[in-house]
């Protein structure tokens, strides 16, 4: 899946997709209350009111950069709280390479934050090493998720993840530490989400007077645009990240900015628009 903005491209390039399973995300979300929000269907749930759900890269194709904005879950991993995460074995690399984006070709990857499936293709493991899976590219993780994730010592899953598909970045020399509203090239620059966790960001794209947002986990389903006020159990601060939902959808709903779900399964993208008191997707 393509899409163009200007004179950008963004492809998609899957690694899981679900159906149902998410209750453990978004409680909220049962099937009485997915049920009535009618335009979920089908891309975003089926007809019983199951969530669908993505865990996808994607590839943003400038006049002078070849960006991969997060990496999803990787290969061999240990240590993951869900546990059907742990030792996975798919192709990611290999559809990547088929979608034309073999790993060398990477020149930078952007991590909108360092939650497990954001920075699992970071690193691949070689002869019992983790090592950069795209080496000739500079590494942007945001300083203040860096500093947050590397000081904390309260979660096993996160240090597991922090040791296998960040640090080795690090020590590679690979890593650049980037302020939330840091400028990436002409066409690309990061806007500052917070709440989700302490430095999130999104990923906005201008050319030719066409834009786009990738959303990161600001939004993690499309039900939240209908329901802004559900924020995720994998939220680091729901009250601030209510507060950015509402604020990025009503800036959103403004303006013809095609927005695209780092987790939206389906059509993956289109554009917020004013819904009664409040905002659909129009894909």
């Amino acid at each position: 899946m393509k899409w163009r903005i200007g004179d950008v491209t963004v492809t998609k390039i899957v690694e899981l997709e679900v159906t149902g399973g998410s209750r453990f995300l978004l409680p909220q979300a049962t099937y009485d209350e997915i049920l009535p929000i009618q335009w979920l269907q089908p891309h975003f749930a089926d007809e019983r009111g199951r969530l669908k759900m993505s865990i996808h890269a994607l590839v943003v194709e400038t006049s002078s950069h070849r960006i991969l904005v997060d990496t999803c879950l990787g290969n061999d991993k240990q240590g993951r709280r869900i546990p059907t995460w742990n030792n996975l074995q798919g192709p990611f690399l290999a559809d990547l390479a088929a979608s034309g984006f073999p790993r060398e070709s990477i020149d930078t990857v952007l991590c909108t934050h360092l939650h497990v499936d954001h920075v699992g293709w970071n690193t691949m493991l070689v002869d019992g090493k983790w090592v950069p899976a795209f080496p000739r590219a500079r590494y942007l993780f945001g300083r203040v998720e860096f500093e947050h994730w590397r000081a904390q010592q309260e979660r096993d899953d996160m240090a597991a993840v922090f040791a296998d598909s960040v640090a080795p970045i690090r020590d590679g020399g690979l890593a650049e530490l980037v302020e939330t509203d840091a400028r990436i090239c002409d066409e690309v620059s990061l806007v500052p989400t917070l709440g989700h966790t302490p430095g999130h960001v999104s990923v906005r794209i201008s050319s030719r007077g066409e834009e786009a947002l990738i959303t990161g986990d600001f939004m993690h389903h499309p039900c939240q645009i209908a329901r802004p006020d559900w924020s995720t159990l994998a939220d680091s601060d729901p009250d601030e990240a209510r507060r950015t939902r509402e604020r990025m959808l009503a800036e959103l709903s403004d303006r013809p900015v095609l927005v695209i779900g780092t987790h939206f399964a389906g059509a993956t993208a289109g554009h917020i628009v004013k819904d009664g008191a409040a905002y659909r997707l129009a894909v």
